[in-house]
């Protein structure tokens, strides 16, 4: 699989900057990628897919990341679509998704929702008509749906949290590219709007069955993701220092790439990349035994697997949010002025890790991992987003 992609990689490489310059979406970039495999590559070999443990792929996330950060995170809600079936029981149903999402279609996501709606609630409406089921309602931070075949979207059917896979080509479904971060700007992270877009029966699933360890299946994507970052951050500070002939009369060499405090730093950023891949590969290890044993749902066993999964992409996120955005900043102790030239787009790392490192803020995690480590409480890892009942921000405004 690292042989079909390496092409797919190079090219996105080689392009990444202008598309985040422009403001280009990766179409090509994506359907690509699809080509050469990475949106089977968790499905197993029997449904044509690549059986890749989840060591194996988040590596291959990581080389992703590298050569464009915005390519793993736009297949994130695919990744925890496929991840969702391979949980589930055999079924006719979830045999034959397998198959077609190995064949090359492709799931994005639709979760969040912005606005005053309440906490846990939704404003994105499942109901029944003479035609059957339809989705009302608006969702943001629909990463990768822009591109599309599916929109895995969470919906309210009559005050009950459900799913809904939802088809992107027919007329009710919308899907705009109006993100509007500093950073991942071409992740396709915009608004989809459904106006009476349809749904099949099948297609319609209890969200609390979902697999219970898909928040660390999340995290571990954005993981990838800041560990890339930190790849290209050491490998753009050598070659920066290799093309560079200027140097100051108080440096401390003839050569920039000779300068010992110079090559300290690129030591540490390279000690950076490679903390980071050693995150990314213990959280995956531990997501992997979340999904071996992911069969016995209700068991003791599980439950623990998925406990260990949860807290390990918690760690992984705390500590690589502090130090990936700092590898980013320390890059430029390397140049001169130069290095901040936008034709050389150094910034960009900075902007995307800070992007990537906001969409689940740390501090909260790193609360509920003292509490644990303390107390031994386990939280609920499936959290929201929304408006508090007054009464309760009452309630903790008198406690402040």
């Amino acid at each position: 699989m690292r042989a079909r992609l390496a092409p797919v990689l190079e090219e996105a490489a080689e392009g990444v900057v202008a598309r985040e310059r422009d403001r280009r979406l990766p179409h090509r970039q994506v359907r690509a990628l699809l080509d050469a495999g990475l949106g089977r590559a968790r499905i197993p070999v029997e449904f044509g897919g690549d059986g890749l443990a989840w060591p194996e792929f988040a590596a291959l996330l990581v080389e992703l990341a590298t050569a464009d950060s915005n390519l793993p995170q736009v297949f994130r809600g695919h990744i925890a679509y496929v991840e969702d079936l391979l949980a589930s029981p055999p079924t006719p149903r979830r045999d034959a998704w397998l198959t077609r999402l190995a064949a090359g279609e492709f799931v994005g996501n639709a979760w969040s929702e912005v606005g005053s709606g309440a906490l846990g609630s939704t404003g994105t409406r499942l109901s029944r008509d003479d035609r059957g089921w339809r989705v009302d309602g608006r969702k943001f931070y629909t990463t990768g749906s822009i591109f599309a075949d599916w929109i895995d979207a969470t919906v309210d059917r009559d005050g009950e949290t459900v799913t809904a896979l939802i088809p992107t080509a027919q007329d009710g479904v919308r899907i705009s590219d109006d993100w509007d971060g500093f950073g991942q700007p071409v992740t396709g992270t915009g608004a989809a709007t459904f106006d009476g877009a349809r749904v099949d029966d099948a297609d319609v699933a209890d969200f609390g069955a979902r697999f219970r360890f898909q928040t660390a299946v999340y995290q571990l994507v954005l993981l990838t993701v800041l560990a890339g970052i930190a790849a290209a951050i050491e490998r753009d500070a050598g070659t920066q220092l290799r093309a560079r002939s200027r140097v100051y009369s108080h440096g401390s060499a003839d050569r920039a790439q000779d300068d010992p405090q110079v090559l300290q730093i690129v030591g540490e950023l390279g000690s950076t990349a490679f903390a980071a891949r050693a995150v990314v590969a213990e959280v995956a290890r531990a997501v992997q035994l979340a999904a071996d044993t992911a069969a016995d749902r209700d068991s003791t066993t599980h439950a623990e697997a998925v406990v260990a999964a949860e807290f390990a992409s918690a760690q992984g996120q705390v500590v690589l949010t502090e130090l990936v955005p700092r590898a980013a900043t320390r890059i430029f102790d390397t140049l001169g002025a130069s290095g901040v030239s936008v034709t050389r787009a150094l910034d960009r790392h900075w902007r995307n890790a800070r992007t990537v490192s906001s969409h689940n803020p740390w501090i909260f995690k790193a609360r509920q991992l003292g509490d644990h480590s303390v107390n031994g409480v386990v939280p609920d890892f499936v959290w929201s987003v929304g408006v508090a009942p007054l009464a309760a921000r009452s309630v903790e405004g008198a406690d402040a």
